[in-house]
C-alpha cells in the first residue's frame, strides 16, 4: 500500500492510505535514506510504501520504501550537532509565525529559516502574529519589518490567532495545499490551527511570565486534515535554527536580493564581505539592502553561533 505519514514519534509512524484508513507503522530493519544522515529517516509528509501484518490481535504496518521527496525542511539536530533533523517533507508552503515579543523572534532566526527554505525549494509566508497585543509603536516596528521582507519578495500578513484577525487570509492560502506552521514555542502555532479548525482543539499554553518563553505544547510534528480541503503540519517550537550543508560560497544565493545583484559584482565568486566592487555592499551603503539581512548573512558565512543575535528592534540601524 501507498500512504502519507501523518505523525512520527521516532519509532512509530501514523500513515494514512489512499482510501483514508490510518495505520500504525514501523520501519522494517535498518532503514536509511541515501544521502541524508538524519535522526529521523522518515518525516511527516513523506509518501511511503508499506505492507500490513498481523501482530497478535493488532494490525501493524511495515514501511519498506520511501518515495522521492519534492522538498523538505531540515535543520541541525538539537542534541547531536553533527546530525540533522527533517521537520517535514513534501510541502506546498510553510507559514513562519513571528512575534515581536513574548517571545521575541530575532531576525537571524527568520533569515536562517528563509535561507534554508530557499535552499530546499519550500515557499514561505511570514505571519506576524499577536498584532492585537501591540501598542502603536510596536505595530510600527511590525509594519517596518513586514515591508522589509515584502521588498525581498515574501508574502507577509499581520494576524491575531487569538482574535481571528486575518485568519481568513491564511485559510485562503491553505486551501487545497499541504502547509506547515513553524516558529518559536509560544508564537501561537497551535492557537492558529485551532482558529482555522476549532474542532481539532489542539493543546495550547500561556507564555511563561518568568522567562517570557512559550511552553512546548506540541511534542511531535503531526499533520491534520482541515475541513476546507487543506492539510496542516503543526510542529514543536523551534528555539534555534542551525543551517545544514551550505557552503559559504552559496549562502548568498539563498538571499534573493543578494542573488539578484550577484551578476553585477566584479568577481564571480564574490562573498560580499571584503571584495572590491561588490554590488551587494554598494546596495547596502545605498540602503537598497537591509542591514539586518546583511548581518544575518555575514554571521552565516562566518559560521558564528546563532546566539549572536540581531534584534527586531535593530533592523533600522
Amino acid at each position: 500500500m501507498i500512504g502519507t505519514v501523518y505523525k512520527s514519534t521516532g519509532s512509530w509512524y501514523t500513515v494514512k492510505n489512499d482510501s483514508g484508513t490510518f495505520f500504525e507503522c514501523r520501519i522494517k530493519g535498518k532503514f536509511r535514506i541515501q544521502g541524508i544522515k538524519s535522526t529521523n529517516p522518515i518525516a511527516v509528509g513523506d509518501i511511503v510504501e508499506f505492507d500490513v501484518e498481523k501482530l497478535g490481535d493488532d494490525t501493524v504496518g511495515i514501511i519498506h520504501e520511501i518515495k522521492d521527496r519534492k522538498n523538505y525542511i531540515i535543520r541541525k539536530s538539537v542534541n547531536l550537532s553533527k546530525q540533522t533533523h527533517i521537520i517535514a517533507a513534501n510541502l506546498d508552503q510553510v507559514f513562519l509565525l513571528i512575534t515581536l515579543n513574548n517571545p521575541t523572534t530575532y531576525t537571524i532566526f527568520i533569515d536562517r529559516f528563509l535561507a534554508t527554505a530557499e535552499a530546499y525549494e519550500v515557499p514561505v509566508v511570514l505571519l506576524f502574529n499577536k498584532i492585537d497585543a501591540y501598542d502603536d509603536e510596536e505595530l510600527g516596528e511590525i509594519k517596518f519589518l513586514a515591508a522589509l521582507y515584502r521588498e525581498v519578495g515574501y508574502t507577509c500578513i499581520g494576524i491575531s490567532a487569538k482574535t481571528g484577525k486575518n485568519v481568513d487570509k491564511v485559510k485562503e492560502l491553505m486551501t487545497e495545499t499541504t502547509s506547515m506552521f513553524a516558529g518559536h514555542s509560544g508564537a501561537g502555532k497551535s492557537t492558529l490551527v485551532n482558529a482555522l479548525e476549532p474542532n481539532l482543539k489542539l493543546k495550547t499554553a500561556e507564555i511563561s511570565e518568568q522567562h517570557l518563553q512559550g511552553q512546548h505544547t506540541t511534542t511531535f510534528a503531526e499533520m491534520y486534515d482541515m475541513d476546507f480541503s487543506g492539510r496542516i503540519i503543526d510542529t514543536p517550537g523551534i528555539k534555534g535554527f542551525g543551517i545544514v550543508d551550505m557552503e559559504k560560497e552559496e549562502i548568498g544565493d539563498y538571499f534573493p536580493e543578494f542573488f539578484a545583484l550577484k551578476g553585477d559584482c566584479k568577481f564571480n565568486n564574490c562573498l560580499h564581505i571584503d571584495e572590491p566592487k561588490c554590488a551587494v555592499k554598494e546596495a547596502l551603503e545605498n540602503e537598497e539592502v537591509a542591514w539586518s539581512r546583511y548581518k544575518s548573512y555575514v554571521q552565516m558565512v562566518s559560521g558564528e553561533d546563532e546566539n549572536y543575535r540581531v534584534d527586531i528592534h535593530d533592523t533600522k540601524k
